[in-house]
C-alpha cells in the first residue's frame, strides 16, 4: 500500500512568486494547500487571482483569512493616502510598500494551518535577490523564524514540525519566470500590480520588475499593455 503523499501549505498571494513556489512543491510530489490573506491591501485584485490560481493549479484546499493590517496603516499598500512608488527599487532602501509585520503574521498563521494538517512544509514565495529588500524576506530572518517555529509548536517540539521552504529566495525575477514557464504556471492569471484596476498599471515598481523579467525571459506578450506599448514586443 502506497504511503500518504507529503502535504505542504503555501502562502498564496495571487502573485507570480507564490504561484511558482506552489507549482515547485507540486512538482516534488506534495499535496498543496493554499492560504491567502485579505489584509486590507489596496490591490484586492490579487485575491481574485489567488482563487483562480488555486483552481488552475489543482490545490487540494484553499483558505482565505481576513487579517486587517490596514487598520493602522504604515504602508503604501494599506494606506490610500500614500502614493505607490514608481521610481524603481533603490539599493539599501526599504520601500514604502513594506507592510509592518506582514510576513511575521502570515507565516504564523501558515504554521498553524500546516501543523493542523500535518504538513511537512510551509512554502513561501519570498525572494531576497531581485526585488524589494524587505526585512521579512531575508534569509537571516527566515532562519530565526524556523527556530521559533520549532519551539512554538507541538510538532516542532517532537522534531516533526513543518519546515519553511523558500525555493525562490536566491533567484532573480527572470529565473523565477523561467521556473514558472517550465512548470506551466498560468502566468497570465497571476497578479503582481500594486494597483487594483482591471489591467496591471505597468508603472508601479512591482509591474516594472515583472515586465522586465518577462521581456528578459522571452515572453513579452505576457507583460502589461502599458509595458508593451512603451517598449515594444
Amino acid at each position: 500500500m502506497s504511503s500518504r503523499p507529503p502535504v505542504a501549505v503555501v502562502l498564496l498571494s495571487g502573485g507570480l512568486d507564490s504561484a511558482t513556489a506552489a507549482a515547485m512543491a507540486m512538482a516534488e510530489g506534495d499535496q498543496v494547500i493554499g492560504l491567502s490573506m485579505d489584509y486590507g491591501q489596496r490591490h484586492r485584485r490579487e485575491l481574485q487571482a489567488a482563487s483562480a490560481l488555486a483552481t488552475a493549479l489543482g490545490l487540494v484546499e484553499h483558505h482565505q483569512l481576513r487579517v486587517n493590517l490596514a487598520a493602522w496603516g504604515g504602508s503604501a499598500l494599506t494606506d490610500l493616502q500614500q502614493p505607490l512608488p514608481q521610481a524603481g527599487v533603490q539599493p539599501n532602501v526599504v520601500p514604502t510598500t513594506y507592510v509592518p509585520g506582514r510576513n511575521t503574521v502570515f507565516i504564523a498563521l501558515g504554521l498553524s494551518l500546516a501543523e493542523a494538517r500535518g504538513a511537512q512544509r510551509l512554502v513561501l514565495g519570498v525572494n531576497a535577490v531581485d526585488y524589494s529588500g524587505y526585512p521579512d524576506c531575508r534569509g537571516d530572518y527566515l532562519d530565526q523564524y524556523q527556530i521559533l517555529a520549532d519551539l512554538a509548536t507541538k510538532a516542532g517540539r517532537t522534531g516533526q514540525g513543518p519546515r519553511l521552504w523558500t525555493p525562490l529566495l536566491r533567484l532573480n525575477k527572470r529565473e523565477i519566470v523561467e521556473q514558472a514557464l517550465a512548470l506551466d504556471v498560468p502566468i497570465a492569471t497571476t497578479w503582481s500590480c500594486y494597483g487594483n484596476g482591471e489591467e496591471p498599471c505597468g508603472r508601479c515598481d512591482s509591474c516594472r520588475i515583472r515586465d522586465q523579467a518577462l521581456h528578459d525571459a522571452g515572453v513579452p506578450h505576457l507583460a502589461s499593455r502599458w509595458s508593451v506599448a512603451h517598449h515594444g514586443p
